[in-house]
């Protein structure tokens, strides 16, 4: 059980749970931050005009960089045929 709960999945990417959890955690204060700024923006829209969009953005491409196995997954987890049109 404690296998599957937190070493199951890093094993699968190919991370120990300790860079799993430091890289997990990254994204995570990223999206939190990206997150605020887009509700501050909502309230003063001329602040942080591109910091939502420019954090999924780099997210995106950071994970896609990172898991050289993602190209090969399933259609759902492929590159997206949309692109975003228009700033958050």
């Amino acid at each position: 059980m404690f296998d599957r709960l937190f070493l199951g999945h890093p094993r699968e990417v190919g991370e120990s749970y300790g860079e799993h959890f430091a890289t997990a955690a990254g994204f995570g204060a990223r999206m939190v931050v990206g997150g605020l700024a887009c509700i501050v923006h909502a309230v003063v829209p001329s602040l942080f005009v591109r910091t939502a969009s420019d954090t999924v953005k780099s997210l995106y491409a950071r994970m896609k960089a990172r898991q050289p196995a993602f190209a090969s997954r399933p259609p759902a987890f492929a590159e997206p045929e949309w692109q975003l049109e228009y700033e958050i």
